[in-house]
């Protein structure tokens, strides 16, 4: 089958033996996938991502030494039943699934090598108990989906978002579009939202925000600031100031910015990944009374939830797809991602000969 993989910050098509499911596995034909941020990034920083996951949980996510098949933000249509499956879902539905297998290991699609294939594939194999039917009325573009719309809503959950909270999304690519669209679904107050990008400005504002600042032109802070005074909150409310913001561009200086940027008693949930080193004065969010959290991943309720918001039409996410491609556009499409600041989510289609549609 045709697959795209990396390998030494190559990627490239190649062709790979079809994956064979194991026990309790079905086979999926691959419908569509997205390109995560955390692919870019693994691409071109895997050694530095697997030192960070080496420190904080002592194992490697990547085998660099292999080609790795990228790939978690899938929706896929069943195919085979493996040995030892019960068939409940049956040959022909469509399915998203928590990008991991039961096997031993438990292998995480989509950072794994050939055997087990992410949705950069034609084909690939999951775990039948993880299965999640997708509803006949949800378009297979919006169940790609549920994987980035699970990240948000778990970024969300870790705000810890409260009744009157006026949130702020410093950085509009997918995550903190995501974000946007979860909040709306969420809170009462206005949101405000801050990106380079007039691409992504607009695709914020289509997805829910209420204000949204070009910071070259005005600072996001003072927006904010004026959101928070018109949704009566007051200059001095520690430790409860209605005030959160989602740091969503992991770029080193974003977490001090934002330090200084939040009103005292606020919360700041660090959600974009930033593979290098940073610092930021503890003194300041101390005197404050900032609350600083981080968010990663997702539980397998809140994947759940996700695939629920989607099949209840309770949230917009149309406008996040900006561009759908077939494999073969793969490696050029990496190149233009990572210096191109106006996609939000772009889809892969494997089925799709070279064609590109936006």
């Amino acid at each position: 089958m045709r697959a795209v993989v990396m390998q030494d910050r190559e990627v490239r098509l190649a062709e790979l033996p079809e994956p064979v499911p194991g026990e309790g596995e079905v086979l999926v034909e691959v419908l569509a996938c997205g390109i995560c941020g955390s692919d870019l990034h693994c691409a071109q920083h895997g050694a530095e991502f697997n030192a960070s996951l080496r420190t904080a949980y002592g194992v490697d996510v990547l085998d660099l030494d292999r080609p790795i098949v990228f790939g978690h933000e899938f929706v896929g249509r069943v195919l085979d039943h493996g040995p030892g499956t019960t068939g409940h879902v049956p040959i022909g539905a469509r399915v998203v699934s928590v990008p991991s297998l039961t096997r031993p290991g438990r292998p995480f699609l989509g950072f794994a090598g050939p055997e087990t294939p992410g949705g950069f594939a034609e084909r690939m194999v999951l775990s039948e108990s993880l299965l999640l039917q997708v509803p006949e009325h949800v378009p297979t573009e919006h169940a790609a989906l549920t994987e980035p719309l699970a990240v948000a809503e778990h970024a969300v959950n870790r705000a810890g978002l409260r009744p009157g909270d006026v949130p702020l999304v410093v950085g509009c690519g997918p995550i903190g579009l995501a974000i946007i669209a979860v909040l709306r679904m969420r809170c009462d107050g206005p949101i405000v939202a801050a990106d380079l990008s007039p691409e992504r400005r607009l695709l914020a504002r289509s997805l829910g925000a209420d204000v949204v600042v070009d910071p070259v032109q005005s600072s996001p802070y003072e927006a904010w600031s004026k959101a928070l005074a018109g949704a009566g909150a007051g200059a001095e409310v520690p430790p409860s100031a209605p005030a959160v913001a989602f740091e969503c561009v992991g770029a080193p200086g974003m977490i001090q910015e934002l330090v200084l940027g939040c009103p005292p008693g606020g919360r700041v949930v660090g959600a974009g990944l930033c593979m290098r080193p940073d610092t930021f004065e503890p003194a300041q969010a101390l005197v404050k009374e900032i609350d600083l959290r981080f968010a990663y991943l997702y539980t397998a309720e809140e994947f759940a939830q996700a695939l629920t918001y989607l099949a209840d039409g309770a949230c917009t996410v149309a406008p996040l797809v900006t561009r759908t491609i077939g494999l073969a556009d793969v490696p050029e499409t990496f190149d233009s991602l990572s210096s191109s600041p106006q996609d939000a989510k772009v889809l892969i289609v494997p089925s799709r000969q070279g064609e590109t549609t936006t």
